[in-house]
């Protein structure tokens, strides 16, 4: 926010020129300057509550991530995936802080790589505060959390900490980099030398978040083959194997969808902003409501898509396919959420749905084994959610969005020509070959090293078993008395 300046000397002679004019212009000035200063501290304050807000959201998302796993697991292997989620929190808050945040926003860069604030040195700057980090950090950690679901149930817990800490401390800050950060190669934020001419408006990160941590999870969970009797090795046909919890499955969900209104909305960063002349109805918090109108309704279009075309696949009206649907669709929103009207998030989420129906057929057809549907999920639907912004930006909402450019490409079907598009498919080009080297060298190394998978007697009894000590769930029978004279039941 600029401050409001006062001139003495324009003042002095409104005041009529007197003896006293020059004491009581400096005085008026220098009160109409503290006020100033102090709508200016308020603008900073209220902008990074809201930011703080949306951060502390975006990480209530690891509970949601966690409960869904955990009910998309059997219980043999509750304890195991619940700690992997509580370690791809903290095992990336120290490589985020280390190293990540640099990496991703270290400005003044190159195109590539950012290469300051290392352990947030010179923190805060005029460009960031430590709510920025935090928010960030949340969105870091979400990529790990989509991992973790690609591998479940067959990891040895070495592995996790590995791929973990090398995840959010150098492969998805570099992708920030490229599509976040000012000086990035694909970034709309780039004072010149756009890619195609716009930047990638990928801007929640269908495709800096989903993209990445799926395809990652893809590598991890194709080198190391599918569970024990995941296919059945006579027939070919695939063997279900149903989570243990639809009622954790349930709740994640709704965790998530509670968090994805600081994941999508949040990425404003900041809510004080007018749009025009100030004193307007209408300005960055009218974008903030929108934003969260097209992520809940792509939601609900893909959860309500998925139940029908469920129950005419199956014969059955299944909740976990219409968790997975309904996260598909959120996905999917995310890179395009700020940028289109209401009526397209519902197209989003239609499409989104068929989508993942797809992907799973073709995950089938093809033996690849991933608990959580997490690579065709976050992968098929975030790819489809940068397709779809690239279809359906509007010209209005674009230049509102991201300023300074009046003849910024938008979407095709919106009339702003394919420019927007080109520049979309280099983003998921660039990130699934980016992910692919780095994480599918991991987990090779780590298959090599046999440091990846557990032993098939380990697998059968369970990592909760065999790595943590125990059993979630303990059951103790007790003998019932018969009702009768003197019996309690």
């Amino acid at each position: 926010m600029a401050a409001y300046t006062c001139s003495t000397a324009d003042l002095h002679a409104l005041l009529g020129g007197g003896a006293n004019a020059t004491a009581a212009a400096e005085y008026i000035c220098g009160r109409f300057e503290a006020i100033s200063n102090k709508f200016i501290d308020t603008t900073r304050a209220v902008d990074n509550t809201y930011l703080l807000f949306s951060a502390y959201l975006v990480f209530a998302m690891q509970l949601g991530f966690a409960m869904l796993c955990a009910g998309s697991v059997r219980a043999k292997n509750t304890m195991n995936i619940m700690l992997t989620n509580v370690l791809d929190a903290a095992t990336g808050g120290i490589f985020f802080y280390v190293f990540g945040f640099a990496l991703a926003f270290g400005t003044p860069s190159n195109g590539f790589i950012g290469k300051h604030f290392f352990g947030l040195d010179r923190f805060p700057s005029p460009n960031f505060d430590y709510g920025y980090f935090l928010y960030q950090w949340a969105f870091a950690i979400a990529a790990a959390g989509i991992t973790s679901g690609s591998i479940a149930e067959r990891t040895q817990f070495v592995a996790y900490l590995i791929y973990s800490s090398v995840l959010t401390g150098l492969v998805y800050p570099i992708v920030a980099h490229w599509f976040w950060c000012s000086d990035g190669w694909g970034s709309p934020a780039r004072a010149e030398g756009l890619l195609f001419g716009s930047g990638v408006v990928d801007f929640a990160g269908s495709g800096v978040v989903h993209l990445v941590g799926a395809v990652a999870g893809f590598w991890g969970a194709f080198i190391e083959g599918p569970r024990i009797g995941r296919f059945d090795n006579h027939a070919g046909k695939a063997v279900p194997m149903r989570g243990h919890s639809g009622t954790l499955v349930v709740l994640g969900t709704f965790l998530l969808w509670f968090g994805w209104y600081g994941f999508n909305p949040g990425s404003f960063l900041n809510i004080l902003k007018a749009y025009g002349e100030s004193g307007s109805y209408y300005g960055q918090w009218s974008a903030i409501g929108r934003t969260a109108v097209t992520t809940t309704l792509a939601g609900c279009s893909a959860a309500l898509t998925t139940l029908f075309g469920k129950r005419m696949q199956t014969g059955h009206w299944d909740v976990t396919d219409v968790c997975n649907g309904l996260l598909g669709g959120f996905a999917a929103i995310t890179a395009g959420c700020s940028v289109v009207d209401p009526w397209a998030a519902i197209v989003c989420g239609f499409v989104a749905a068929w989508v993942l129906v797809g992907c799973n057929l073709l995950a089938e057809k093809l033996k690849y084994d991933d608990p959580l549907e997490a690579a065709q999920l976050h992968g098929g639907c975030g790819t489809w959610g940068i397709v779809f912004a690239a279809l359906f930006a509007k010209k209005e909402y674009v230049n509102e969005v991201y300023p300074g450019l009046p003849d910024r490409p938008y979407g095709l079907l919106m009339g702003g020509g394919g420019k927007l598009l080109a520049a979309h498919v280099v983003q998921i080009l660039a990130i699934t070959a980016w992910v692919s080297v780095t994480m599918g060298a991991v987990f090779f190394v780590l298959h090599k090293l046999d440091l990846l998978r557990i032993s098939p007697d380990e697998e059968m009894a369970g990592l909760d078993l065999t790595s943590h000590g125990g059993l979630a769930y303990e059951y103790h029978e007790r003998a019932e008395s018969k009702p009768g004279f003197g019996a309690t039941v």
